[in-house]
């Protein structure tokens, strides 16, 4: 299969897990999708037009790809400039800043996504309260606000399970799921669609098998040592750690990604149990309540390096 039936095949395996999220989180989801892919193709076709390359590479819909996987992990009432200005920095500086399809270091959308969490970390703690999603009236005023729509959130936001966990108050995991269970549940039926999309992937063949599992995995192991029986001071339950937040998602659509993880199977294994690593440490004691994206590209950092170590033992005495 060709680039352009690659992205498109992918593009759909995530319809389920947009559905999903529309479904709990409202128009907000679909509005992000569509800008931010719209943003992304029209950045890419100016870039192409300054570098004096064929529009017609448009055709590859990578492009269409990043935009629409930075916007299924934004929050769904950003304001609409925000969204934009993460396209923009996403294209220019995750991937043609390298030279463009194919050459580029990082995932140009977890950089678009990493700009935003650290320029603007209060608007993207804003999630409205699932279930009960604004119309799509409401949603577009508060998206075109550019006071990060501070003035309209109350009453219609609420934290995400992973930041609700992470500041507990050192309540145990029966007594936070008491107050959170709805609420998680919802996360992970999200979770569960884009499982479903990944699973066809690796039904086509499209991706490799070990980047997931061995992220998976990872959090399970490390999720499994530190759930101390859910005590109050449990690092939280493997269910919990594979079903909230960006799990599934990155495990079957980001780091899967064959320009920016390491190319041998081995290098695979190390890349996706880097990135099981990281997030661990970074939802359990880091700063920030979900660590996926910093993961992502310290890893891809350090693609380059596997792919040394493994060549060297390719190679003859």
């Amino acid at each position: 299969m060709n680039i352009p039936g690659l992205m498109r095949t992918t593009l759909l395996a995530l319809i389920p897990g947009f559905l999903a999220y529309c479904w709990f989180y409202g128009p907000g989801v679909a509005i992000n999708v569509v800008i931010s892919m719209a943003t992304a193709i029209a950045t890419e076709g100016c870039l192409l037009k300054l570098r004096a390359l064929p529009l017609h590479n448009l055709l590859d819909a990578t492009a269409a790809l990043t935009g629409a996987l930075l916007g299924l992990c934004l929050p769904p009432l950003l304001p609409l400039w925000m969204i934009i200005l993460a396209v923009v920095f996403a294209v220019i500086f995750g991937k043609h800043l390298y030279g463009g399809t194919g050459q580029n270091v990082f995932n140009p959308a977890m950089v678009g996504f990493a700009v935003l969490i650290v320029s603007f970390p209060l608007a993207m703690s804003q999630w409205p309260i699932s279930n009960s999603a604004e119309g799509v009236i409401e949603t577009i005023n508060i998206k075109l606000s550019f006071d990060n729509g501070r003035s309209q959130y109350d009453g219609i936001t609420a934290a995400t399970p992973l930041d609700l966990y992470k500041f507990r108050s050192g309540t145990t995991n029966e007594e936070f799921f008491a107050v959170a269970q709805v609420h998680w549940q919802d996360w992970a039926m999200i979770n569960l669609a884009f499982l479903l999309g990944g699973l066809y992937l690796l039904y086509r063949k499209i991706i490799p098998w070990q980047t997931p599992a061995a992220l998976l995995g990872t959090l399970f192991v490390l999720a499994l040592l530190f759930y101390d029986s859910g005590s109050s001071q449990s690092l939280g339950s493997p269910l919990f750690h594979l079903f909230s937040g960006a799990t599934m998602l990155a495990a079957f659509f980001i780091i899967t990604d064959p320009v920016t993880c390491p190319g041998y199977h081995q290098g695979l294994f190390v890349f996706g149990i880097g990135v099981g690593l990281i997030t661990f440490i970074i939802r359990t004691i880091g700063a920030y309540p979900e660590g996926i994206a910093f993961a992502v590209l310290l890893m891809n950092a350090a693609s380059p390096l596997i792919d040394h170590v493994f060549s060297l033992q390719k190679q003859p005495a």
